[in-house]
């Protein structure tokens, strides 16, 4: 089975223009194509540029929100045409219009051009500018049609990736790959976080920052593979490095790809992921009470 090559485009924005920011993804686009990409992964909020406004500026929210696109608006219709076109899937993010207020989404758009599946951030950072956001209500996973087959790709952005219930709600119902567009500061901890989630349910993971000096670039993807096959008189496979690629901080286009049949017969014969939870012990996780000292009264649930 070929690889599946996931292409992250570390880019900087054009301000909050969705048509400059338009044309610079299409670039991006066709460029993730000629290097042998599947899918092209955007940073966090493309259309805008991940920018809010000034709340002292007189009509400046409102300016905001008119800048939100819908499913069938011209932004998200382009790339839809521009996914056919290139025979590639696109994982579109876009200020996304919404009763309101508007949503962080991303729309994975497949070769075809057709929307798999479309998903609003969940996690949104309530504590800045984000409570301006609608949240999301649901984690979706769809199955995406790519030259490799059918894939089960999954979508967190950002500050859902710091929860582990995100990814975990994601390998439960079924993602092998989860695209994670993103909009901050990526540090060791932040990266080390995201390897655990995928060392954690066998799941292969990609994430999309934008460039320096929009943020500091690291995009960064890690395969699930964390042990070699066991050894033929039964002892323990070998641990190996899961990184596949990370990003410096300069704008590019990198090349993950994730070797499907691998990840499969890994996720077969290895204890992670469902194999061997108990779910019935686990009746706080979803209990809506909150102790101190995590109080926080900006907090929406």
């Amino acid at each position: 089975m070929r690889p599946l090559n996931v292409a992250l485009l570390q880019m900087t924005p054009c301000g909050d223009d969705p048509e400059a920011n338009l044309s610079k993804g299409e670039a991006f686009c066709r460029r993730a194509r000629d290097a042998g990409a599947d899918i092209a992964l955007f940073p966090e909020m493309w259309s805008v540029g991940y920018t809010f406004f000034d709340r002292a500026e007189p009509g400046a929210r409102e300016r905001w929100q008119s800048q939100a696109v819908g499913p069938d608006d011209p932004f998200v219709k382009h790339f839809r045409g521009l996914a056919a076109e290139l025979n590639m899937a696109i994982a579109l993010t876009y200020l996304e219009r919404w009763p309101g207020a508007p949503r962080n989404s991303v729309s994975l758009i497949d070769r075809r051009g057709e929307v798999s599946m479309t998903y609003a951030k969940v996690h949104t950072c309530d504590f800045d500018a984000e409570a301006l956001l609608t949240p999301g209500d649901e984690f979706r996973v769809c199955t995406l049609d790519t030259a490799s087959g059918g894939v089960r790709v999954g979508a967190m952005i950002c500050y859902d990736r710091e929860f582990p219930e995100s990814a975990r709600v994601l390998m439960l119902r079924g993602a092998e790959i989860i695209l994670t567009p993103n909009a901050c500061t990526l540090d060791p901890n932040r990266t080390g976080q995201f390897r655990a989630r995928a060392y954690e349910n066998m799941v292969g993971v990609a994430m999309t920052n934008y460039a320096a000096p929009r943020n500091n670039g690291h995009s960064v993807a890690f395969d699930a593979v964390a042990y070699t096959e066991p050894h033929a008189d039964g002892s323990d496979g070998e641990a190996r490095d899961t990184l596949i690629v990370e990003a410096g901080e300069r704008e590019g286009i990198y090349l993950a790809p994730f070797d499907l049949g691998e990840l499969r017969a890994y996720r077969e014969r290895e204890t992670w992921g469902n194999a061997y939870r108990r779910p019935r012990c686990y009746a706080p996780l979803v209990s809506p009470d909150v102790q101190e000292p995590f109080v926080r009264k900006d907090a929406r649930r």
